[in-house]
């Protein structure tokens, strides 16, 4: 694997946390409120809902910045990683099934960008080193 390959391999997982978020971040009460909506079967407290449903797109948004440009990629894979195993978790825990199966594919697709970190050099953290 080269840096442009590794490049492009990052593009996919980025423009998804990102266009996530953008598409909730104008509707985030509206956003936060659903979640709460769609989990009301859930043994979660609705406080950490509520927060969860506000913290959400911002993560995916930031995150997704973050892995697109290379800066701090690791840590952004790692922060997406949490995010996945919180969808998991929270889709547990309503017997919502469906949806675990493309989190659980974003989650390998991370870890393969995370096994291939070393070839990060079209990045911030790349120009950030020299």
């Amino acid at each position: 694997m080269n840096s442009t390959a590794y490049f492009l391999l990052r593009l996919p997982i980025a423009a998804s946390l990102l266009g996530h978020g953008l598409v909730r971040l104008p509707k985030l009460q509206d956003f936060a409120n659903w979640m709460l909506g769609f989990m009301e079967k859930s043994y979660l407290p609705k406080p950490l809902i509520l927060g969860f449903g506000y913290a959400v797109p911002i993560i995916e948004v930031v995150t997704g910045v973050m892995i697109l440009t290379g800066f701090r990629t690791r840590e952004a894979i790692y922060a997406a990683l949490l995010l996945m195993a919180a969808f998991i978790f929270g889709n547990t825990t309503i017997e919502n099934w469906d949806p675990i199966t493309a989190q659980l594919i974003h989650s390998i697709y991370l870890g393969v960008i995370l096994f291939f970190i070393q070839y990060n050099t079209l990045s911030i953290d790349n120009l950030l080193k020299k």
